[in-house]
């Protein structure tokens, strides 16, 4: 079983093909040059990109806040790797982690342009989902993907979430609201 500590994880999570840790400082390198080389790829599909967006200030701003929301169990960001090199292929994350009635949390993820349609995000969601539902016991995990977004709608819908519905002007992506497509899976869903 995976458990976070304050300063780091005791278990990285590994699944087919790739290795799931959290992002460290000493990262900043290959993130930045990979989300510089994706910057067409994935802006599209993000909200807007600060002016220091890839500065290592930036990086260890994000670094603190995913520790501070790591050490209150209110999220849990992967940076994903390639198994056999340890290349960094993308993130994912679990966010807003709800207990109390809700037990859920929102599920986000990027890859890089080069790790395309390879299977890499496939099997990080689904070694994150196994993490919310068996190790975490979360009750749901929730998804939002643009409607144009098709390769995001076949991952969700390929690892076993259910569209939910149209939302309207849910997040604001590169300086505008914009409608998404709403998508949970719950613990006792089968996961494809």
């Amino acid at each position: 079983m995976a458990v976070w500590r304050e300063t780091a994880w005791d278990e990285t999570l590994m699944g087919q093909g790739v290795r799931l840790r959290a992002p460290r400082l000493e990262d900043y390198e290959a993130w930045a040059k990979l989300r510089s080389a994706s910057r067409s790829h994935t802006e599209p599909w993000e909200p807007a990109w600060t002016a220091d967006e890839l500065s290592k200030g930036a990086f260890r701003r994000r670094i603190e806040r995913y520790d501070a929301d790591r050490n209150a169990g209110s999220g849990y960001p992967f940076f994903v790797m390639r198994s056999r090199d340890d290349v960094l292929l993308g993130a994912c994350n679990l966010n807003n982690v709800r207990r109390g009635v809700l037990q859920s949390a929102d599920i986000g993820y990027w890859i890089g342009t080069p790790y395309v349609r390879q299977g890499h995000t496939r099997a990080a969601v689904r070694r994150v989902l196994a993490f919310a539902f068996d190790e975490l016991r979360l009750h749901r995990v929730e998804a939002a993907c643009q409607p144009q977004n098709k390769a995001s709608r076949t991952l969700l819908e390929g690892v076993g979430f259910t569209h939910e519905g149209l939302a309207r002007s849910y997040l604001n992506i590169a300086g505008e609201w914009r409608d998404h497509e709403r998508y949970a899976i719950i613990a006792s869903d089968p996961r494809l």
